[in-house]
């Protein structure tokens, strides 16, 4: 694995990250520990959270997470080995302080609660999980649609969170901030109103990114280069879609469709399109769900990819893309295959 710099910071991070939602729902504590054993015996010191977690989100569940990673911490007295990341939920979600949007006031109410499940006294990046205003990054839209925004007064709250981030960074409870399911004119402001304040610069953003969803390769790709914010990449198999397990109706017990009960990422397109990256994979020799995290892995703009399982045959699979190097034939075909299936989701 590769180290690459987080942002214009001095952290490195490794370009795999372990994600971690499912710890508290599909995942027992016994088994997210596993899993963190496992990245960390080879090497990663990345590992992504957010107090929604584990997935759905729930009173019963939200916040879970984050437990058990910080009793993770408490038995193994490795909290310094990790570069660790969390976020605050935009807004919405009824059993996150009633729903209110990520401001400054939640903020401050977040992390406390963050650092006392996590059982540490500082998180290496805070993100804002989704945007306050309102995103369209979920349910496959590509498409601004500008009344489903709280827009009012969103360069205030931009700056009122921005002004709490910096206190906080001040007082050493978070290191770097970021942001996640964020568009480039999001993003802009926030480096526009930081760098006009004195306030913390960004230097992430996590979006979806995978060969089905490339958002990302255009005006995000060049801000990204241009502004030093790296995608923290995540769905690298399209929420498991590219693995195959759900083609022709298949719905195994246990998976994410079947626990979550309900898959936005699937219709005759990106079904379509996930076989023939498939065709595309054996053609090549390659393992499927390798060459999928291989992609990733090759774009300019990637910070690290943030890989999920919910069992160790899972990740260790996943994980066998860290040595696999894409030749420019498969790269070729898989530009090919992208002209023809451009927004499958």
């Amino acid at each position: 694995m590769e180290l690459k710099h987080l942002g214009r910071t001095d952290l490195k991070v490794t370009d795999i990250c372990l994600g971690t939602m499912t710890w508290g729902s599909q995942n027992t504590e016994a088994e997210g520990h596993a899993q963190i054993a496992r990245a960390r015996d080879i090497g990663i010191n990345f590992m992504d959270t957010a107090e929604l977690y584990a997935v759905p989100g729930s009173p019963q569940t939200s916040g879970r997470t984050e437990e058990i990673i910080g009793n993770w911490f408490q038995n193994n007295k490795d909290r310094d080995s990790w570069i660790l990341a969390s976020k605050i939920g935009g807004g919405g979600s009824p059993h996150l302080r009633n729903g209110h949007r990520a401001d400054g006031a939640s903020i401050l109410e977040a992390v406390e609660a963050s650092l006392r499940r996590l059982k540490t006294d500082y998180i290496d990046l805070y993100q804002i999980h989704w945007a306050s205003r309102g995103s369209y990054n979920f349910e496959g839209s590509w498409t601004y649609q500008p009344h489903r925004q709280d827009s009012s007064d969103v360069l205030d709250n931009l700056t009122d969170m921005l002004e709490t981030l910096g206190a906080l960074v001040a007082q050493g409870k978070i290191r770097h901030i970021g942001v996640s399911n964020e568009t480039t004119w999001g993003v802009l402001q926030y480096l526009r109103i930081a760098e006009a304040m004195g306030y913390p610069r960004l230097v992430s953003i996590q979006n979806e990114y995978n060969l089905l969803r490339r958002h990302f390769d255009l005006d995000l790709a060049e801000m990204s280069h241009h502004e030093d914010v790296g995608l923290l990449a995540y769905s690298p198999l399209a929420g498991g879609l590219l693995t195959g397990k759900y083609f022709d109706g298949a719905v195994p017990a246990g998976s994410r469709k079947d626990y979550q009960k309900g898959f936005w990422r699937l219709n005759e397109h990106s079904e379509r399109a996930a076989k023939e990256y498939h065709a595309l994979a054996h053609r090549h020799g390659l393992d499927p769900v390798q060459m999928a995290i291989a992609f990733c892995r090759t774009r300019p703009f990637m910070t690290s990819t943030i890989i999920g399982a919910t069992s160790l045959e899972q990740l260790d699979h996943v994980l066998a893309a860290r040595e696999l190097v894409l030749s420019a034939e498969v790269l070729s075909d898989i530009d090919a295959l992208h002209r023809r299936h451009p927004r499958p989701i």
